[in-house]
């Protein structure tokens, strides 16, 4: 009696291997269906990209960011107010300007008040704070404006970018307007490219601000020469190959 039970408990179970291969496809089914949507999701973000390149395309975005790249010619269409294009299609030669502005500039540099400098970057003009601004204020002087005002109508004349670039000492500043030199070197590059924009009409999309403290001297803090000429605004016009390297 024992023993047709035991057969019989035996019979029963013999398809419990039903439960697990159950177990296996209803996995197996999960997996696809996960796969399958990722795949999906993939094509929708392929669409949205295509779409994307294909807008871009229609409104030369794409064609003025690759002309700017090959030094091709190119207007201010999708840059911005930033204008790129010079003689034959590129960015104009900086020498006639600075060659122009060492005329024009005769008695400032004579003075001290202004440096004029051909570096890797292109043309760099040195506004002195002693000739442009009171000490420890942005405020630019009535004094400085004639001289400014010949650096604005040489700007004007090019499609270079231009960046405004505040430089102080490395004696520390802390008053209710500037916590630091950082705020202060910001704030005077700040003050020249409002006066370009609003007073020179200097297109304001080629210019971009900053602030550089008492990080970058051109002379020696220990003196009060070197820290009369670490404090300055550098008005930096930058050549083509430059120009390539910067955000768009």
């Amino acid at each position: 009696m024992r023993n047709g039970r035991r057969r019989a408990a035996e019979v029963e179970n013999h398809e419990r291997w039903l439960v697990s291969y159950a177990d296996f496809i209803t996995l197996l089914f999960a997996f696809f269906v996960v796969m399958f949507a990722s795949s999906q999701a993939d094509k929708g973000r392929q669409q949205m990209i295509s779409e994307s390149v294909k807008r871009a395309l229609e409104k030369d975005v794409v064609v003025a960011k690759l002309s700017g790249i090959l030094g091709g010619s190119i207007d201010n269409k999708g840059v911005g107010n930033a204008q790129w294009r010079g003689p034959g299609g590129s960015q104009p030669d900086l020498r006639p300007t600075l060659e122009k502005l060492l005329n024009e500039l005769k008695q400032e540099i004579k003075n001290g008040s202004v440096q004029l400098e051909m570096t890797h970057r292109g043309l760099v003009v040195s506004l002195r704070q002693a000739a442009f601004f009171p000490s420890g204020d942005d405020g630019v002087y009535e004094t400085a404006l004639p001289a400014l005002a010949k650096v604005a109508e040489s700007l004007r004349r090019l499609h270079n970018p231009i960046r405004l670039e505040g430089h102080t000492d490395s004696v520390p500043i802390q008053t209710t307007r500037f916590r630091s030199n950082w705020d202060l070197s910001a704030a005077r590059a700040i003050s020249v490219m409002a006066l370009l924009e609003e007073r020179y009409q200097v297109e304001r999309g080629r210019m971009a601000v900053m602030g550089y403290g008492d990080t970058v001297p051109i002379a020696d803090n220990e003196t009060e020469e070197g820290r009369r000429k670490n404090r300055r605004v550098d008005v930096v016009v930058l050549n083509e190959a430059t120009a390539k390297l910067e955000p768009q």
